[in-house]
């Protein structure tokens, strides 16, 4: 089991940006895909964006334009940068990634996960 740490979760308003961070065991990052997920209350898990070591991402149609994957492999760490904040965007923020050699849109495909940080966007 990978060990994944979110942290970076904050109340702000609307309009407003938030980076989340998700630090992961040494050499982790370099793992091909990596992934955020949210859960707001009341609802299942959702894909925000994938992002495969080749360079490959993909956001959801929600956070496109808005929302931007990065990596820092000195830092083991992997970044989910949020601007344009909209009180839609209120869940618990997971990342996740999987011993799989590529990405996928269903949570059921990774096996790690961190324990989430809660954002909380108010109008």
């Amino acid at each position: 089991q990978v060990h994944l740490v979110e942290s970076g979760g904050a109340s702000v308003q609307a309009g407003g940006s938030l980076r989340l961070s998700c630090v992961a065991p040494k050499n982790t990052v370099t793992w091909f895909c990596m992934a955020w997920f949210r859960q707001a209350p009341g609802k299942g898990r959702e894909g925000v964006v994938i992002n495969e070591g080749d360079g490959g991402t993909s956001y959801a149609d929600s956070v496109q334009g808005r929302f931007t994957i990065s990596r820092d492999y000195a830092k083991n760490t992997l970044y989910l940068q949020m601007d344009r904040l909209k009180p839609e965007d209120s869940a618990m923020y997971y990342c996740a990634t999987t011993d799989f050699k590529r990405c996928n849109w269903d949570d059921g495909w990774y096996e790690h996960w961190g324990q989430g940080t809660q954002v909380t966007v108010s109008s």
